[in-house]
């Protein structure tokens, strides 16, 4: 089964054809973040117009690179949610439009479903399993029941881990988006230099709040500028390194031995973090657990995890009709209800 995937959720316009969710015939990517750099982070507005701009030659792309026409696909899948309503909308009314004119089934994927499905591509992991979603927007711990099923054990109160590495990032002088720089910064850096908080929150011992260890990294900086202090990058970058991993590591692993889950899975754009990889692998050898993480090439935004993950939503039978709608949200343990 060849399913064409549509991603256009936030900066990436992307289309790919993948094979019976696991085989990548194709899969292309037309990124934005050079635009969006100048301005610090994604603009809205921007980003809606490139998307409209690229998808239909992103899409022929695609196709040309599976030696597929729309003919011979058995279906479409496209990010309906979440992500920002106007790029989501070009990518749904775009794969509307294929589908009506093809006769094709149109298939709904939640873009963090996604992000889980990148570790499908060319592998051999099943659920279930225990995984740990890391994105701009995002920071769960969720229970992959099935292919389509989910149950959230814990997720963060506040900012998402890679919402705090961009802001952190930017006052340290990196670049947008910061926590490519700041990983590999870190790597050079030594953590002990400076002390910054590992936050708790009440109530779960499996939540997350990043946004103090954001704000302990801002003011860390500002009062050295105050102060007329050189402040140590690398070494900076390092400390907010290892706090994130010593907030993230120990909630992973105490969720892993209450549910009993020995397969732990890494997703999302921050699951690319060099840091992150190296301490949980650790955790998992010392507790008797297999980590997969997915390659670094299916890590951020893109098309193949969209048709990977739309090729079990259509096993399961989760098709939509032309009314399909873009939402700016929708919970990951939540069945698309048409």
């Amino acid at each position: 089964m060849k399913l064409l995937g549509i991603e256009s959720s936030c900066d990436e316009t992307a289309a790919a054809v993948v094979e019976n969710g696991r085989r990548v015939l194709s899969n292309i990517v037309d990124s934005q973040v050079e635009e969006h750099r100048l301005y610090g982070g994604v603009v809205p507005e921007i980003a809606s117009r490139r998307h409209c701009e690229a998808i239909s030659q992103v899409v022929k792309l695609a196709l040309e690179e599976a030696g597929c026409s729309l003919a011979e696909l058995d279906g479409i899948a496209v990010t309906v949610a979440p992500g920002l309503i106007g790029a989501l909308l070009v990518g749904v009314n775009f794969a509307k439009g294929l589908a009506m004119a093809s006769g094709k089934p149109l298939i709904p994927v939640h873009h963090i479903r996604g992000h889980v499905a990148a570790n499908y591509i060319d592998g051999k992991v099943k659920p279930p399993f225990l995984c740990m979603i890391m994105s701009g927007s995002h920071s769960h711990i969720v229970e992959v029941q099935d292919y389509t099923h989910y149950r959230i054990i814990g997720r963060t109160r506040d900012d998402a881990v890679g919402e705090a590495y961009d802001k952190a990032g930017r006052v340290l002088g990196f670049s947008y988006p910061a926590g490519v720089e700041m990983d590999a910064a870190a790597r050079q850096g030594d953590p002990t230099v400076y002390h910054l908080p590992r936050p708790k929150v009440e109530g779960s011992p499996f939540d997350f709040s990043f946004s103090g260890l954001k704000t302990a990294m801002i003011n860390l900086s500002h009062n050295a500028k105050q102060k007329g202090i050189s402040l140590q990058v690398k070494d900076a970058a390092a400390a907010f390194q290892q706090a994130v991993c010593d907030m993230i590591a120990p909630r992973l692993m105490a969720a892993a031995a209450e549910t009993g889950y020995k397969t732990i899975v890494l997703a999302g754009g921050v699951s690319a973090n060099s840091g992150i990889r190296t301490r949980m692998e650790a955790e998992c050898q010392k507790a008797g657990c297999t980590l997969i993480a997915p390659p670094l090439c299916y890590c951020g935004d893109n098309a193949a995890m969209i048709a990977a993950q739309g090729y079990y939503e259509f096993l399961a039978e989760h098709t939509a009709k032309s009314d399909l709608n873009a939402m700016p949200s929708w919970p990951i343990d939540k069945e698309f209800a048409g």
